[in-house]
């Protein structure tokens, strides 16, 4: 783990749990692309820093989701750097609470308050395309998170974010978590056609091709889509929906996956709203899901 793999003469790649970009500038300088899940990922970041000669300049974040800006607040402590995050996402990074807010849909109760789905306040700054570094392209990637972006360098790596999963982790979960399913897909098939020299998803092996898994991508949330409508042939609430999944799926409920796996779920009943294919009413003072 963290072990620092080059792949072309400035981009490299660091092994995480959610997999970190690094890109040589100028002279000794350099830029992380996302900086780990907590303050021992930053620390261990430092030490690769420092045993290459190199200076961190910038952090520039892909999302807000604690995995990939937990080491944010002490690698900027150490080493002075600036921090960048997307849109809604910024605002998510300098006042991390506002993640397990989101998800639990109210104040979150303390088996929420973890490092997991909270990392600790960083100074971010907006992102916008002046800030990056001469060759660096943004990519807008929404859907997994709000604003969600990629990062194209000046040599043809493309950093895809979370915007894909493998398919170990697709066949294991079945679910994976999702803001806006809209938005996720018209990005699965954007980046379907995309070319590259290697793309680098956080959460998946690295590829010069990486229109199967996009399609892979795709097709797992048509399936799931698919298993709602099924399963509102008898109209439902959201919780027996939700405990149905879990079992049709051979998923185990804790407070994490209740909060990651229920939010994408409203999100998925949302977008089957919105597109016709579930109705939602209320009945006895229930809210009832049931297919159209």
């Amino acid at each position: 783990m963290y072990e620092l793999i080059q792949l072309t003469e400035r981009c490299y790649t660091v092994q995480s749990p959610a997999r970190i970009g690094l890109v040589r500038l100028e002279g000794n300088d350099v830029c992380l692309i996302d900086s780990g899940g907590d303050k021992d990922a930053g620390r261990r970041l430092r030490q690769l820093l420092e045993k290459n000669g190199w200076t961190l300049r910038a952090i520039y974040n892909t999302h807000s989701n604690a995995d990939h800006i937990g080491g944010n607040k002490y690698l900027q402590a150490q080493t002075g750097c600036r921090i960048f995050a997307p849109g809604i996402d910024c605002a998510f990074t300098r006042f991390p609470v506002l993640e397990p807010s989101f998800l639990y849909g109210g104040y979150p109760f303390r088996e929420l308050r973890h490092k997991f789905l909270m990392a600790q306040e960083s100074a971010a700054e907006e992102l916008t395309p002046a800030c990056l570094p001469a060759g660096m392209e943004l990519i807008p990637l929404p859907g997994h998170f709000f604003d969600m972006v990629g990062y194209r360098t000046g040599d043809g790596v493309v950093f895809l974010a979370d915007c894909l999963s493998s398919r170990e982790t697709l066949d294991k979960y079945r679910i994976g978590f999702l803001y806006d399913v809209a938005a996720y897909l018209e990005t699965l098939r954007r980046v379907e056609t995309m070319q590259a020299k290697l793309f680098v998803p956080s959460h998946a092996e690295p590829a010069e091709d990486i229109a199967p898994l996009a399609r892979y991508n795709i097709e797992a949330v048509e399936e799931v889509a698919e298993r709602i409508v099924s399963l509102c042939r008898e109209p439902l609430c959201f919780e027996r929906l939700l405990q149905k999944l879990f079992d049709a799926y051979g998923l185990a409920m804790t407070f994490e996956q209740y909060v990651l796996v229920g939010s994408t779920v409203r999100s998925y009943l949302a977008w089957l709203k919105d597109t016709g294919r579930v109705a939602a009413r209320f009945e006895k003072n229930l809210l009832l899901w049931e297919r159209m």
